[in-house]
This record gives structure tokens, sequence and C-alpha cells, in this order.
């Protein structure tokens, strides 16, 4: 089965590869990894990874005018994003990887893996958001077990050792989640690209146009290594070691228990109209409102008009003119735990580095009919 499930991977990114190749028309294809069918405009000008001659080689953290080496031990731990022109420049070390972790909204239509394949940042490679998951819940991308996220990280190639900076296709929207998850799992030399592929592509920089087969069988490997451990079957070399952090994933109980003893703000970072329930859920059976006591920041508030984070002065205005403490605990949630993450994001650039993440957000919380509902 496994060899069956190679053959037409390869067999799909040879067929992508020439399409993009030969055509400029609109071509609708079939996921290797979601069935749902996608759109996109093949575009003919993306060539190889070459070595521009301007580069400005600052990190988001550095002092412009000279090269930027590579060293995550020099990133601030308090600055979790990079620039696109700190990467251009370390692009190439060793110990740093790049994963495109690119994920849409079912509505958009959009489909993640197909688009990394027609472009992304030379060498990148692809984490599968909705497929290094918990096998064990029916409820969106819920994090993995700790043998699960080994198995599928040392799958891509991942070692401890390794720098990861983590990008998407929006900007700055998924690419958090995988943020927190490798903070969770107990990596801290992770780092958010601000503004994304968007921002990487606007500023010139080259991207490839084809995936390499190496990178589609890591792909394919890590959903099949994630499957074996949940079936209990053996699985390869484990490259990559967790330390689960607790203090940073959020159970229902948790939240609930939040609602009496309020130690903790909690911060909604879907939309008002969804916040105050006037604006139906986008997932069928999910009551609209939110959970007593917490506030609205919708995600898209920590970011600029080009998707990239809020310097931090911008940051704490923001909390502060929604009545947010920097002083006090907190937990974020969302839909289904991927924006909530941006807001913590946000929150670690101001310092506080132990913000806390629903992980079943609303998804889970609005589906059960004990669960207290409030509405504006």
């Amino acid at each position: 089965m496994a060899t069956a499930s190679l053959t037409r991977t390869l067999l799909g990114y040879r067929l992508i590869h020439s399409s993009c190749s030969l055509s400029h028309k609109p071509r609708l294809l079939t996921s290797l990894f979601n069935k749902r069918p996608f759109h996109f405009q093949a575009v003919p000008t993306y060539t190889a990874y070459r070595t521009s001659p301007r580069i400005p080689c600052v990190m988001a953290s550095s002092v412009a005018g000279r090269r930027a080496h590579f060293s995550t031990q020099s990133l601030s731990t308090n600055e979790p994003v990079v620039s696109v022109d700190w990467l251009l420049a370390n692009l190439k070390e060793p110990d740093l990887k790049v994963l495109d972790a690119s994920w849409y909204m079912p509505d958009e239509q959009r489909n993640p893996i197909q688009e990394y394949q027609v472009a992304h940042i030379p060498g990148a490679l692809f984490f599968d958001v909705d497929g290094i998951t918990d096998r064990t819940t029916n409820l969106p991308h819920m994090l993995p077990s700790e043998d699960a996220f080994a198995a599928a990280v040392s799958a891509l190639g991942i070692e401890n050792k390794d720098g990861l900076v983590v990008y998407d296709g929006k900007g700055l929207f998924s690419a958090a989640r995988v943020w927190w998850m490798f903070r969770v799992f107990g990596h801290d030399r992770v780092w958010v690209l601000d503004g994304g592929l968007p921002r990487w592509r606007a500023s010139g920089y080259d991207v490839e146009s084809s995936a390499s087969s190496d990178a589609i069988v890591k792909a394919s490997a890590a959903s099949e290594a994630i499957e074996k451990v949940y079936q209990g079957q053996a699985i390869g070399p484990i490259t990559f070691h967790t330390k689960f952090q607790p203090h940073l994933v959020w159970t229902l109980e948790q939240v609930k228990k939040n609602i009496e003893e309020r130690t903790h703000q909690h911060l909604d970072a879907r939309s008002k109209a969804r916040f105050d329930g006037s604006a139906a859920e986008p997932r069928k059976g999910i009551r609209s409102g939110h959970v007593p006591g917490s506030k609205c920041i919708p995600f898209a508030q920590v970011l600029d008009a080009s998707q990239t984070l809020l310097p931090a002065d911008e940051l704490k205005r923001r909390f502060d003119q929604e009545g947010i403490s920097l002083e006090s605990p907190v937990v974020t949630s969302c839909g289904t735990g991927v924006t909530a993450c941006v807001i913590a994001l946000g929150l670690h650039r101001l310092g506080r580095s132990d913000v806390a993440v629903y992980d079943g957000s609303w998804t889970e919380w609005g589906a059960h009919s004990e669960t207290p509902v409030d509405s504006s």
C-alpha cells in the first residue's frame, strides 16, 4: 500500500511539474493528500533559486548593513518572527530547515499541497497541518501525541539541532499554528516567516515551481508515520525527540474551570460577528456565541495590511485598548485552534512566552450541548 501510494504521489508530482511548464491556463487537479478539487493559475516565470545581488541581510531584530550569519542561538527568544531578508541570507545553511505549513479554510477552495508544488521557497519541506494530527478524535487538526509528532517530524528529516522557519501562503496564518506545535513539544528554535510567501515574492526573491521527489516522499512518509503510530506499528528511526510542555495546551475541562476561577484572560481570535453570535458558524452543528467571560481579539487585529506581525508598541496598544493585561496569564482560542496561535505569536513578541491555546477551540466547545454559551 505504501509503495502504491508513493508511486501515485511521484506521478502526481510529474504531472504538476509538466503542466506548469507547458500551459498558462487554469487547471483542475486532485490533491495527493486531499481529494478536494483545486483551481490554480500556473505561473511560468518561477525559476530555481539563485542568490539575489541585493541582500539587505536583516533579521527581524538585527542591525542592517552586514550579512546575517546563521545562528538560531543569536535570535531573541521574545522575537518569534524573522524577516524574508534574513531567511534569504541564511537559506542554504545546513542546520536551518524551512517548512511550508500552508492551510486554508474549506470555503476558500485552495489546496496547500498543490500550491506548494506550484511555488514554494527553495528547499522548503511541506508540513501537512491536516495530516500531522491526532487520529483518535473527529475534531480538525488536533495536536497529535508526542510519539506521533516525533515520528512525523523525523520522517520529514528534522532533528532537534535544527533551527526552523515556518511560513504559509497567506502571510501569517497557519504558520503560527505549526510554530506553536513545535513549542508545545519542547522545540524553541522555531520562528515564523513574517509576511510568509506573499512577502517573499513581493521582495523579488525566487521560488521553486516544482517539488523535488525527495520532498514529496518526505511529506508522504510523515503522514504514513502518523498512521503507523496510532495503529501500533513499528516506525523508522526517530531523529526528533519531544519534551511536552503541558502549560501551553488547554482542554475543554480547563476552560470550564476558568469560567469560575478566572485565573486566565480568555481571548477569542474569531471575528466579532461569530463571537457575538450574529453570524452562523461555518461548521454544521456548532452553536453560535462565545465562552462566558472571554474577550474578542480578531487575529487580523495583530497584523498589518501586508499580513505581517505588528510592531511591539502597536501590539501593546491593541491589547491595552481591549483591556488585556500583559501581567496576567492568557489562554487563546478560535474556531479550530489555528488563528488562536496568531494571537499567541503576538503576545510572545511582547514577552509572554507562556500563552496557552485551547486546542479544541469553538468547534469543540460549541458542539457540546452542556457547555455554557454567551452571545451579544
